[in-house]
């Protein structure tokens, strides 16, 4: 039996002796977090929630804690671009515009698929340490960003996933959110492939899952006689890592020309994090300061 934790985190695990990789995460509290942040709408909170979840688990793949990885989606919907930036457990989430409201689905669901837009494009931007960083891009499938995100597992990665995302919202609460992937590694009996399809409908409302049972109750009922295996808890958190100093490098990276425009015309200025809201303020003196460091470097 797995222990039991109610807070969030990424599981991974693995079934069938490792025929199968597993990740299992609950992400109520950062998801409440970002929605908190950017004022967000239940339709909004919930696309950002669903980009965070599936970048978390990239996060989580990434093997060192200074690599990284940023997921960019254009949609062509109202939210306009959404960007989510996962390093290790720390993610955060930002979009053009967080309140976005649309009526419900047919179905009585938020219409994330509509506000994300559904004819665009993804692309995954993977930081290494190396020279290059790794991209890879794929056209969205439905906006709804699971089925986004296991096209591009199967597409850029060829890389057969399964993907469920959730979040449960009511009013500005956040209820419950998490996902779940599944990936069949190469040499994966058909049988076993054949088992994870006859369950999968158990993960398509994985949020709703998650009121009635903590992950680690689900992971046993959902994949009972399958062996599975936990590997690794990853503790999960909304956290921004701006701050001056890289606000500082940000406004010597424009260059002697515009910090010289700065001075002269705006006498100061102002940078605002797209994450976390975070108000950085630079006096003409200190702007100076940074002038001189530019024409050093």
């Amino acid at each position: 039996m797995i222990e039991r934790r109610q807070e969030d985190e990424m599981l991974r695990m693995t079934l069938m002796g490792g025929q199968v990789r597993v990740m299992l995460c609950e992400t109520t509290a950062m998801c409440q977090r970002a929605a908190d942040i950017h004022g967000a709408t239940p339709v909004c909170t919930a696309a950002m929630g669903r980009l965070m979840t599936a970048t978390a688990m990239l996060g989580v793949m990434m093997k060192g804690e200074r690599e990284s990885v940023t997921v960019t989606i254009k949609g062509g919907g109202p939210m306009g671009t959404l960007v989510a930036v996962a390093n290790h457990g720390d993610v955060k989430v930002c979009a053009d515009d967080s309140r976005v409201q649309l009526p419900l689905r047919a179905d009585g669901k938020l219409d994330v698929g509509g506000a994300v837009g559904r004819e665009g494009r993804m692309s995954v931007v993977k930081d290494l340490g190396l020279r290059e960083p790794y991209i890879g891009q794929c056209e969205l499938v439905s906006g709804e960003i699971a089925m986004d995100f296991a096209n591009y597992f199967t597409v850029s990665e060829q890389q057969p996933s399964l993907v469920a995302l959730g979040v449960l919202t009511s009013g500005d609460a956040v209820l419950k959110a998490g996902g779940l992937l599944l990936q069949p590694m190469p040499g994966c009996p058909d049988e076993v492939i054949d088992q994870l399809e006859l369950r999968s409908p158990m993960f398509a409302d994985i949020s709703r899952e998650m009121t009635f049972a903590c992950k680690e109750q689900l992971a046993e009922d959902w994949f009972r006689g399958m062996q599975p295996e936990l590997l690794e808890r990853t503790p999960l958190r909304y956290h921004c890592g701006c701050s001056r100093e890289r606000m500082e490098k940000a406004l010597i990276s424009l260059g002697r020309r515009e910090l010289e425009s700065l001075i002269a015309e705006d006498r100061g200025a102002e940078l605002g994090c797209h994450f976390c809201h975070s108000r950085y303020a630079f006096t003409t003196g200190e702007l100076q300061e940074l002038l001189q460091r530019a024409t050093r470097d």
